[in-house]
């Protein structure tokens, strides 16, 4: 996690401290309620003096955002008036919580929301090539693990599991961009990565059917289905969804009947695959985000390089 003010590291080192950031910053512009900040640090219950100690992690933000100020020269405006941007203004106490004003700042989930937000508009337009360029923004944002080295709390690993789902999800609607640009060669490498680092996710497993289906090695696409059988089965004695068993039905058909010559050996897309089975139950993102309300489990973030902004706090989780 990266927290910045005027291009001013304002990131603690210390571990609560930085671990009462990273939920601010995960709810930022809204107010964070003491009650799920002591939650976050103390899930097993806040000991006698925990809102004296949460105060002081506080004032240790405040401190770090105020030299912030000072370095980078935030707080003054042209001819030496002072604006009114000061550590209190930024890190707002409010009645019952705090709140983190990010004023004009970058954050890095909101430009991921914002792309991934294009891109499903633009696969509801039926443009996959936009929608694939879109994708793409959104996905070069992350470079790891959502807030890598905080500690995180019962609010925080909600927060945690939603962004991993919204990234999977993109990721998703990424490989069904591509497929539908009839790019199965270019992404068949990197999918067959995705696939075995998310053994157990039903729309990559049969992206990769659909990809291997299309460049002719049926063996392959029918060992995938084969291999994610055989996880589910030993992991929670279930089988593969419907639609998956009617891409396999569909593999084997293929491969009885082959793809005669003259086609350019790939089957069409639309053959290969029954109706129903392409892009198996996407999360759909909305442009901007919804709003989130802490304390609240959510379902389905990322570690891009977000530079300094001259003015406004700028977050990278």
């Amino acid at each position: 996690m990266s927290v910045s003010e005027g291009g001013v590291s304002i990131t603690p080192t210390a571990a609560a401290p930085r671990q009462v950031l990273a939920l601010l910053t995960a709810f930022a512009g809204q107010v964070v309620p003491v009650t799920v900040l002591t939650e976050e640090l103390w899930p097993s219950g806040a000991p006698r003096g925990a809102r004296t100690e949460l105060a002081a992690h506080i004032a240790e933000l405040r401190a770090l955002i105020a030299r912030a100020l000072r370095e980078s020269g935030d707080g003054e405006a042209p001819g030496g008036w002072t604006e009114r941007r000061t550590a209190d203004a930024i890190l707002v106490s409010l009645p019952g919580g705090y709140r983190l004003d990010t004023g004009a700042g970058v954050h890095d989930i909101g430009r991921f929301e914002r792309a991934a937000g294009a891109g499903y508009r633009a696969m509801d337009a039926g443009d996959p090539a936009r929608a694939s360029l879109r994708f793409g923004e959104a996905l070069a944002l992350w470079r790891g693990e959502p807030y890598a080295g905080v500690a995180a709390g019962p609010c925080l690993r909600r927060e945690i599991e939603r962004l991993e789902n919204a990234r999977l999800s993109v990721l998703d609607q990424w490989v069904e961009a591509q497929l539908g640009l009839g790019r199965h060669e270019e992404i068949l490498s990197e999918l067959s990565g995705l696939a075995a680092r998310y053994a157990t996710n039903e729309p990559l497993q049969a992206h990769l059917m659909v990809a291997l289906l299309r460049c002719d090695r049926h063996d392959e696409a029918l060992a995938v289905y084969m291999r994610l059988r055989t996880i589910l089965h030993r992991e929670n004695g279930m089988e593969p969804s419907a639609r998956l068993r009617r891409l396999r039905h569909s593999v084997l058909t293929l491969r009885q009947t082959r793809v005669p010559a003259g086609t350019g050996g790939h089957a069409p897309y639309a053959a290969a695959v029954p109706e129903g089975t392409h892009g198996l139950a996407p999360v759909p993102l909305p442009a901007s985000g919804l709003p989130r309300v802490p304390g609240q489990p959510q379902t389905g973030r990322a570690e891009p390089a977000v530079k300094a902004v001259a003015k406004g706090v700028a977050v990278a989780v």
